[in-house]
């Protein structure tokens, strides 16, 4: 189940985030039933969570809040059903990020909600071959979920 919710004055298309937070769940093999929730939240409340949880001030673009520490199934392991976690975005530093990359606010939205995926599974960046490993990983997942859309854009005109 993935609920999605927006607590910030930014406009986001809870539908699409639950769809493709449901691609990006999908792809990496964790059981359908399992629990995640996204929150959006705007740049005060996010700065409470940064200092909070990070000790570090300023509003950040993405929190993840594991749970049942899920982790993607080997191959020929059954899926396990549990608690993923919590995504937490602030869209205004995702509208920020986007204009400075040069793409649009949902995309930068879709590489967030990608990224706190990916931490709630365990991955992590700390490290240079644990990087490598997340940022391909995140780079690949948000390629497929941008041509399905692309495709499903195509067939519906």
């Amino acid at each position: 189940m993935i609920e999605v919710v927006n607590e910030s004055d930014y406009p986001v298309d809870e539908v699409s985030i639950a769809e493709q937070a449901r691609f990006v769940l999908d792809r990496l093999r964790i059981h359908p039933q399992a629990e995640l929730s996204v929150m959006f939240v705007d740049e005060s409340a996010m700065t409470d969570l940064h200092v909070t949880w990070m000790d570090e001030g300023g509003p950040t673009d993405v929190l993840s809040f594991p749970m049942d520490e899920l982790r993607p199934p080997r191959e020929g392991e059954p899926m396990v059903e549990g608690l993923l976690g919590d995504i937490v975005i602030c869209p205004q530093v995702a509208h920020a990020q986007a204009e400075m990359a040069g793409h649009h606010t949902r995309h930068e939205v879709g590489i967030l909600l990608t990224h706190g995926c990916l931490h709630l599974l365990g991955y992590d960046h700390a490290e240079p071959d644990e990087e490598r490993l997340m940022f391909g990983l995140q780079n690949r997942l948000v390629a497929e979920w941008n041509a399905l859309v692309r495709l499903a854009e195509g067939e519906s005109r």
